[in-house]
């Protein structure tokens, strides 16, 4: 699935926040909250049950298109500009597009857009189950906020250090 597959795709909504840092500390922070809500074992466990064909996924990876993130893959990624991640599984193909817009005064706008397609009844019911019940959105919102707090905290840079070992 490629930007043109996902431009065909219909929209559903768009989230927003602003952040006080710049858009390379909010673009290793969005890694950061990425790599929390899609790489433990719930995640990949509702990506198996799903079938989404990008179900695999084990520990932080680099944002670079092609990348396999936990039911998404990778198709555009801009670093402090703009992510792409487009996924299909059984009831619905869909893209989660993030644009990073620095505002000034080191303060960096992000919008989450989410584009998708949900076909036939079994598709029908999955978008009533996940979109009708508001689930997405407080997803959608809470994975910003977790991207605005680590940005702000400066955490998201740790993402591409190292793990220390204990010793």
């Amino acid at each position: 699935m490629d930007t043109a597959e996902r431009l065909a795709l219909p929209f559903v909504d768009a989230h927003t926040t602003e952040v006080a840092a710049d858009a390379g500390t909010v673009w290793h922070a969005l890694g950061a909250a990425l790599d929390r809500s899609f790489s433990g074992g719930r995640s990949t466990a509702v990506a198996r049950l799903l079938g989404c064909a990008d179900a695999a996924r084990s520990g932080p990876r680099p944002l670079v298109a092609g990348a396999p993130l936990g039911g998404f893959r990778v198709t555009a990624a801009d670093p402090g500009r703009e992510l792409a991640l487009l996924g299909r599984h059984r009831f619905s193909t869909y893209a989660l597009v993030f644009h990073l817009e620095e505002t000034g005064e080191g303060r960096t706008r992000v919008r989450a857009e989410t584009w998708a397609r949900f076909p036939g009844p079994a598709g029908a019911v999955y978008r009533a189950l996940v979109i009708g019940t508001g689930g997405h959105r407080v997803a959608v919102r809470h994975l910003l906020a977790q991207v605005r707090g680590d940005a702000e905290k400066g955490r998201g840079e740790l993402r591409d250090q190292p793990r220390r070992r204990r010793t």
